[in-house]
């Protein structure tokens, strides 16, 4: 079992989209980025039918990462490697982005390194007081890729980004609300029942101005981007000769995620 996104219709236009992985605190397999892709495509093409999406992980978390059971079968080939994060995981993340429906996070538990990213992507965050949040990667002997970590500095700021990748930091809800990250922080029975509230709130207003407000925001990122050179700057990163995926064989890589499978503490 590698996991699923589900996709179901609710009232009022509300779509639920339900992150699940039995066992793994709703881990990110390979299969699920390429099925939260095409969710979400199939949700945009949907258009104003859809009034909002509501994204919610299975059981007690939002969701714990990646799953890591699987890294071994193609994250020490960098050609690999390269393929899982442009395509899969940013086929995902890019998908959720250009949602014209109004997205919101129902979080709950873990929300680690890709529940950080797939939160990112959403509108309207609402967590439950004893969600944790962040990206301890650098435990697995790995960075966070080029896209992602530009997705997740914009939405988190830059300085608990670089807490959350250099230090291995993890931080409260309470934390992650004075950030500015969390819409709004309730009791843990409260959030589904908050989270929903908040999705009909929004699928009772107009559907085309949610739209068109929607896009607005994606341009006036798109035109900030442009003045401060981050398009040709990411353009650089990612296809710089100095490969960000040519960590993909080296020691420490193997090494973290050896050591994360086999439940003991890396040697780097």
């Amino acid at each position: 079992m590698s996991g699923e996104v589900l996709m179901a219709a609710g009232e009022q236009g509300v779509v639920h989209v339900t992150l699940r992985h039995a066992g793994r605190l709703n881990a990110m397999s390979r299969a699920m980025w390429r099925q939260l892709r095409a969710v979400f495509e199939d949700i945009q093409g949907r258009g104003t039918a859809v009034r909002c999406v509501l994204v919610a992980g299975e059981g007690g978390a939002f969701c714990a990462g990646g799953d890591i059971s699987e890294y071994p079968g193609f994250r020490f080939d960098a050609a690999a490697l390269r393929d899982f994060h442009e395509n899969d995981v940013w086929g995902g993340l890019s998908a959720m982005l250009e949602c014209d429906a109004p997205v919101v996070a129902q979080i709950s538990g873990a929300c680690m390194g890709a529940g950080v990213e797939i939160a990112s992507c959403c509108d309207i965050r609402i967590a439950g007081s004893s969600a944790r949040f962040g990206a301890p990667i650098a435990k697995l002997g790995f960075p966070m890729a080029p896209r992602e970590a530009q997705l997740v500095a914009a939405a988190v700021g830059d300085a608990v980004a670089r807490q959350m990748l250099l230090e291995a930091a993890t931080f409260s809800a309470t934390d992650m609300q004075a950030r500015g990250f969390l819409s709004r922080l309730v009791p843990d029975d409260a959030v589904a029942a908050e989270a929903l509230a908040s999705a009909l709130r929004v699928a009772a207003l107009a559907p085309e101005a949610a739209r068109m407000n929607k896009q607005t925001f994606r341009a006036l990122k798109q035109r900030q981007a442009q003045h401060s050179f981050a398009p040709n700057a990411m353009k650089n990163v990612a296809n710089h000769v100095s490969d960000p995926y040519g960590y993909a064989s080296s020691a420490e890589h193997r090494e973290g995620i050896a050591a994360f499978l086999e439940k003991r503490q890396p040697l780097f």
